[in-house]
């Protein structure tokens, strides 16, 4: 039995008829790989369960707190049925992207149901005319909540359903009995436990936080960072409206290669700066054809994990093993108020690295630290509360979007001898935050989802085509740029007035 953090439960808590706070992925395998060519459904049961022992959490429920006095717990699920959690379905012809797309995206309207253990797998077959996939593939969609995972940890769990090999050898069986869950009195009394010592352990994160606080002062003194100009001034547009609870997908791809080239055009910038390059790129070029793009530029959220280096990854058995949610973010300037793709590169690498900065200054795990001090009857009732109001679109945006970039495996994975073509990401769409860009690069490639509302956004394949015409011209200015450009000086902080 383990306690769900609060970073975990928030995302419980947050729930409502629009948001279902599942996130996941969609997948393409090669069938040609597989003995025979051929994976059967049998055979996808046989090889999930087989590797469930990898994979605690997909056996594991959630168990409340009596009156909700304190977070969740995961506690064995003494029924649990894997031809629940995996289920199989085809695409009428001719089986193209676009249908792959809206199904995935009719799948993800639907919430998980909270009495099991939170995750489902769809098995999708007949795509028969996908550009660039092999005949006879087929698709797995992934659900998962994102109160059991986040984009490192989802990664982690995914590849270690996984083989490296086209191997469809299945490891020794293993024994499971459910543990029994503990008792609602059990639970009452850790929770009385936990709520009477919470004001020494806050007082002790408190204490933690004095150096935070004058690493920040002392950063900003020496101008080694700035506070972002745009809190307080992020832009309203159609991304922070309200939702359908009817979402739309669709994703462009690239290669990792080409990325890298971009990214050499600007001193000291990486992939993650390309990617939201091409993300601001694309917001642009969207919004102009609206007659909607504001003055100021637009923000995104950026989700960074604070988990060890070898924690993050992806291969790593022990955060497979673990899930949970442990990040933190940053806010980026998109620079979609630059005309030059060039220098909303640079741009958006100089308000990165600012944000960097400060992020490392305050330290990534601060505010996450104190989430756990809020009772979680007190965290439900105020997220309850602020979705009633509607204060997700009434309030001022602090982003207008998410741009979440998880590193993959680059090599080749297998699937019941499958081999994974490519894979998607897919998160979140709510209220005031109606556009998800979900980032992963796998085996030479990188591919970004946009997943929205319906209402938001109703042409979903024009944004994947405003994603790669921005990539285009990034490529076309880096081939046409005569030598590298030198790195702009880090931000100067305002003065503060006398």
């Amino acid at each position: 039995m383990e306690q769900l953090s609060a970073q975990d439960a928030s995302f419980l808590y947050v729930e409502n008829e629009q948001v279902a706070n599942h996130v996941g992925g969609m997948y393409i395998y090669d069938q040609s790989t597989a003995p025979d060519g051929k994976v059967g459904f049998k055979q996808i049961l046989a090889h999930l369960d087989a590797h469930l022992p990898m994979v605690p959490r997909y056996r594991q429920k959630l168990k409340m707190v009596p009156g909700n006095l304190d977070h969740p717990y995961w506690v064995d699920d003494e029924k649990f049925d894997i031809e629940y959690h995996v289920r199989h379905m085809a695409l009428p012809q001719p089986g193209d992207w676009r249908q792959l797309c809206i199904l995935a995206s009719r799948l993800y309207d639907r919430p998980l149901d909270m009495s099991r253990p939170l995750w489902v797998f769809y098995v999708i077959e007949g795509l028969g005319n996908i550009d660039g996939m092999p005949e006879g593939s087929f698709a797995v969609v992934t659900k998962t909540h994102h109160a059991m995972i986040d984009g490192v940890s989802g990664t982690a769990m995914m590849t270690a359903i996984h083989n490296t090999e086209p191997d469809v050898s299945l490891p020794e069986p293993q024994p499971w009995t459910p543990k029994p869950a503990p008792s609602d009195m059990e639970l009452l009394s850790r929770a009385y436990m936990k709520n009477f010592t919470q004001p020494l352990n806050f007082v002790q994160a408190l204490s933690a936080t004095m150096p935070a606080a004058t690493r920040v002062m002392t950063g900003l003194s020496e101008q080694k960072f700035s506070i972002p100009e745009a809190i307080g001034s992020v832009p309203r547009t159609r991304l922070n409206g309200e939702v359908s609870g009817h979402k739309v997908i669709d994703a462009a791809e690239f290669k990792i290669s080409e990325m890298r080239e971009v990214k050499n055009a600007v001193p000291g910038a990486t992939l993650n700066d390309v990617v939201l390059a091409i993300g601001g790129g694309a917001l642009r070029k969207y919004l102009l054809d609206k007659d909607e793009l504001p003055d100021q530029s637009l923000i995104t959220l950026s989700p960074i994990s604070v988990r060890s280096k070898d924690a993050r990854d992806p291969s790593n058995a022990d955060t497979a093993a673990a899930g949970g949610n442990d990040v933190s973010g940053m806010l980026v300037d998109l620079g979609t108020n630059i005309e030059d793709p060039l220098e909303r590169l640079q741009h958006i690498h100089d308000s990165a690295a600012n944000s960097k900065e400060l992020t490392s200054a305050i330290g990534a795990k601060t505010l996450t630290d104190f989430s756990q001090f809020i009772p979680g009857i007190t965290m439900g009732l105020a997220s309850r509360l602020a979705s009633s109001l509607g204060l997700a679109t009434q309030m001022q945006p602090i982003v207008n979007t998410v741009l979440t970039n998880v590193p993959g495996p680059q090599f080749p994975l297998y699937f019941c001898g499958a081999e994974m073509v490519n894979q998607w990401s897919l998160g979140i769409v709510q209220n005031g935050l109606a556009l998800f860009h979900g980032i992963l690069s796998y085996n030479g490639k990188m591919t970004i989802t946009a997943m929205s509302d319906r209402e938001v956004m109703p042409d979903p394949a024009f944004y994947r085509q405003c994603m790669e015409e921005a990539f285009e011209e990034l490529k076309a200015a880096t081939t046409a740029a005569p030598k590298k450009r030198a790195p702009r000086a880090k931000p100067r902080a305002k003065k503060q007035p006398a």
